[in-house]
């Protein structure tokens, strides 16, 4: 990283927002990587909002968007280091820290059912996912939900049939990789930045990303067919540095937990309202979109979950068989 690349950055930008009138007795530096437009920047402005005001002013937050700090493995050491107090990271890029956190890597993990996702993230599967990363040099104090992965290829991909064969690009995870063998597909590891071109040249067929990712990076124009599938949750993890989080009181850390929780119904919709718009400039690119229904995920999820499953446990071991139970538990005690 080092702590020395975060020092210096935080000097070279006056370490970020204009302070307040009057100095706050406790400043959080938090960095992510999405950019001012997107909802985890828009929400941490309010979560910052609702903070100052409901401490008096005694707790602020200087927001630091689009990798200022540095990449995100750059900003989780320096959670654990101490030279950044807090992050927002996805899930997919904590593996390396904690791999507990990659159960969220299982497609079909989180219930499509808003409500029934909230009560999964807020019950005991929940919290043993939190409390995972107590030992890792973080406390970490909630999820957020940041929307679902989809198909795409230049192959057709209308019937689970259609996936054999295929080969589709994924991060590097062995979840993800028998995630694709289930479907009879094969998956290939390859940097983020190398996608576009690899599409574009064939050197893979399709890959999965969220919609508003797909339409950012112009997926789009170098593929035929996309299913929505919902098939992969998107969840961002917020993380503090331990000695800053137990300086605070603790009518503080119930503030700052309960204004993370408060907005997730407004961080759901705006991620929505994105992803729809998302999808519109997708259709008129006339790339052949197609909704999965009911039948078509649940059959998906029957294929894919428990490859994916057995490749977390043999990940993790006991521990990560553990948390799978009380997932396991948890979902049947929303049907």
């Amino acid at each position: 990283m080092k702590s020395n690349f975060i020092l210096a950055a935080l000097t070279a930008m006056g370490l970020g927002a204009a302070a307040p009138a009057m100095a706050a007795e406790y400043v959080a530096k938090i960095g992510h990587l999405e950019s001012t437009q997107q909802s985890r920047h828009v929400f941490l402005e309010k979560v910052g909002d609702l903070v100052a005001e409901r401490t008096g002013g005694e707790v602020t937050f200087q927001i630091f968007p689009q990798g200022q700090l540095g990449d995100q493995r750059q900003m989780n050491e320096g959670v654990q280091l101490g030279t950044l107090e807090a992050t927002v990271a996805p899930a997919a890029f904590l593996g390396g820290f904690n791999p507990m956190v990659s159960i969220l890597d299982i497609p079909y993990l989180i219930p499509e059912d808003a409500d029934a996702a909230a009560e999964l993230r807020d019950g005991p599967f929940g919290q043993a996912l939190l409390d995972s990363f107590s030992d890792k040099g973080m406390i970490a104090i909630d999820l957020w939900p940041n929307g679902k992965k989809q198909f795409t290829s230049n192959d057709p991909i209308d019937t689970l049939a259609d996936f054999k064969g295929q080969k589709f690009r994924v991060m590097d995870s062995s979840i993800l990789i028998e995630q694709f063998n289930a479907l009879g597909a094969s998956a290939i590891a390859l940097p983020f930045g190398e996608l576009y071109t690899s599409l574009q040249t064939g050197v893979v067929d399709g890959e999965e990303n969220p919609l508003d990712t797909i339409k950012a990076m112009k997926f789009y124009e170098v593929q035929k067919n996309l299913v929505v599938s919902d098939h992969g949750a998107m969840e961002d993890v917020i993380l503090f540095n331990p000695t800053f989080w137990n300086s605070l009181p603790e009518k503080d850390q119930t503030i700052i937990k309960d204004a993370f929780a408060e907005v997730i119904p407004e961080l759901t919709a705006h991620k929505a309202a994105a992803v729809e718009a998302a999808l519109e400039t997708i259709k008129e690119s006339g790339t052949n979109v197609r909704v999965a229904d009911e039948a078509e995920r649940a059959e998906l999820r029957d294929v894919m979950f428990g490859p994916a499953s057995d490749a977390y446990v043999k990940k993790t071991g006991d521990a990560g068989q553990a948390l799978l139970d009380t997932y396991q538990q948890a979902y049947d005690a929303l049907k």
